[in-house]
């Protein structure tokens, strides 16, 4: 992936739908609004969700110390009347929490997308535009079978890829925020030789 990511100057051409047709929507299969235009959220693989479970338990150590609030999809985050997304987790600090309603009601500081085949070309494309034109401050992109991690970091209207020293990440957005890349990556995979058919 490149280095920045600028954001579009002005919204692209927006879809017909909007939150009030989202929400008359069925809970299956999983929709997610982006641009006023509905996307179906295909169910994710065991390999993706033990990836998604190893840094929710993390994350979540993290929140609850720092007095924040870590979610796990399916959950709604809306960010604009034409955008509802549902992100495999979703953070927000202590000092946001009273976007915290039946769901979130604006701009969290942290989203992180697990890849999937079906799904990832969708989360490097439309969201990730959505997610820079909306100012969230942080977004991970998660490659489990690359064993990779984009962290891109709001800087002045682009995402920049911030890099681990040492092996270790640490946010330059939220002081609490961290990962050891190479335990992480070690706990996914000894999850994953409890399960062989998964890897």
């Amino acid at each position: 992936m490149s280095a920045t990511l600028p954001a579009a100057a002005a919204l692209p051409r927006l879809g017909p739908y909007r939150v009030r047709d989202y929400d008359r929507l069925p809970d299956y299969p999983r929709h997610e609004l982006v641009f006023g235009r509905l996307y179906v959220t295909p169910s994710p693989f065991p390999r993706h969700q033990i990836t998604v479970q190893t840094l929710f338990r993390h994350l979540d150590r993290i929140a609850e110390a720092a007095g924040g609030i870590l979610f796990e999809a399916p959950l709604d985050v809306v960010l604009a009347d034409h955008s509802v997304v549902q992100p495999d987790l979703v953070y927000v600090s202590a000092a946001r929490l009273a976007l915290i309603g039946k769901r979130v009601e604006g701009v969290p500081d942290l989203v992180v997308e697990v890849l999937s085949a079906g799904t990832a070309r969708f989360d490097r494309g439309k969201k990730l535009e959505l997610y820079a034109l909306s100012g969230i401050q942080e977004v991970w992109i998660v490659d489990h079978l690359a064993r990779q991690i984009d962290f891109l970091v709001s800087e002045a209207g682009r995402f920049a890829a911030a890099s681990p020293v040492a092996g270790r990440y640490q946010s330059s957005k939220l002081p609490e925020i961290h990962l050891h890349l190479s335990r992480f990556w070690r706990q996914v995979e000894a999850t994953l030789q409890r399960v062989p058919r998964a890897r």
